[in-house]
């Protein structure tokens, strides 16, 4: 995607439940990151009904539909250039060398946002079924030009 002003909504860990609110605070981003662990191809048909998504399969996403989505890809949105990954123990490249302004992942369930050698780090948390003490949660990620600028949501969710 090559427009200078975006607004991109960002999730993982679902693990096959899409919630409500998900569909709610995501209307009118224009594009869907999905960091794994997504649970089913209905949860994605479910996104692309909102924006476009770009996906990566998370260690709890197998079976016959996943057989497209990669481990990690890089993606290029506006000026910016994303490494997606589930888990972040998997990223194979130096973020910083590979140029890329941002590292999207999931995996712990603990939203995180942090910027560390001029990668913003993202984690958006897990916006399926609780774990823990974690709060349901997700991101949008607002790219302006070269300004980008992420924000975690926690979800009022009763389950």
């Amino acid at each position: 995607m090559a427009k200078s002003s975006l607004t991109v909504g960002v999730i993982s860990d679902t693990h096959g439940l899409l919630r409500p609110e998900v569909l709610k605070t995501f209307q009118g981003v224009e594009l869907i990151l999905h960091a794994g662990d997504i649970g089913g191809d209905d949860i994605l048909e479910e996104l692309q009904a909102i924006a476009p998504v770009l996906a990566v399969r998370g260690n709890m996403d197998y079976g016959a539909w996943v057989s497209d989505i990669p481990a990690s890809r890089a993606v290029k949105i506006g000026s910016k250039r994303f490494f997606l990954v589930h888990d972040p123990a998997h990223i194979d490249v130096d973020p910083a060398e590979g140029k890329f302004h941002a590292v999207i992942f999931g995996h712990t369930h603990r939203p995180h946002v942090e910027t560390q050698e001029g990668v913003l780090l993202l984690n958006p948390g897990s916006a399926g079924h609780r774990r823990k003490n974690y709060p349901i949660s997700l991101a949008i990620l607002k790219i302006q030009g070269d300004r980008m600028e992420a924000e975690v949501i926690e979800l009022s969710c009763s389950r």
